[in-house]
C-alpha cells in the first residue's frame, strides 16, 4: 500500500482527499433535517485544500473548484429555506443536484461569511 501510494502523483493523492470531503458534505447537506454546521466544517476544510493547493490540483482542479462552488451555493440555499420554514427538498432537490450545483454566514468565501 505505502510502495502504491508512492508511485501515484500527489495530485492525484490529494484529488481523491478532496473529494471524499466533498461526499462528506454532501451527505450532511442531504440529511433530514440537514446537519449544516457538520457540512461547514467539511465545506470548509475541503475550501482549504482547493484554494490553499490552487494551482497544484493538477487536471483535477477545475471539478474540484466547480464542485466547491456548488456545495458552498447547496449550503446557503438550504440555510435561508430552514431560515424561511421553507422545505429544503423545494430550494435544492435531491442529492444528485448538490453534484451538479445547487447568502447568509456561508461556508468560507460565499456570501459573506
Amino acid at each position: 500500500m505505502r510502495a502504491q501510494l508512492a508511485k501515484a502523483p500527489v495530485e492525484e493523492v490529494l484529488a481523491n482527499h478532496c473529494y471524499g470531503l466533498f461526499e462528506l458534505a454532501a451527505v450532511y447537506l442531504s440529511q433530514q433535517p440537514p446537519l449544516l454546521p457538520q457540512a461547514r466544517v467539511a465545506i470548509d476544510a475541503l475550501a482549504c485544500l482547493v484554494t490553499g493547493m490552487e494551482g497544484r490540483l493538477g487536471e483535477n482542479e477545475s471539478a474540484l473548484a466547480d464542485g466547491l462552488r456548488n456545495l458552498q451555493m447547496a449550503w446557503v440555499q438550504i440555510d435561508g429555506a430552514q431560515r424561511a420554514g421553507a422545505s429544503v427538498d423545494a430550494v435544492v432537490g435531491t442529492d444528485a443536484d448538490l453534484a451538479a450545483g445547487g447568502a447568509a454566514d456561508a461556508p468560507d468565501g460565499v456570501g459573506g461569511g
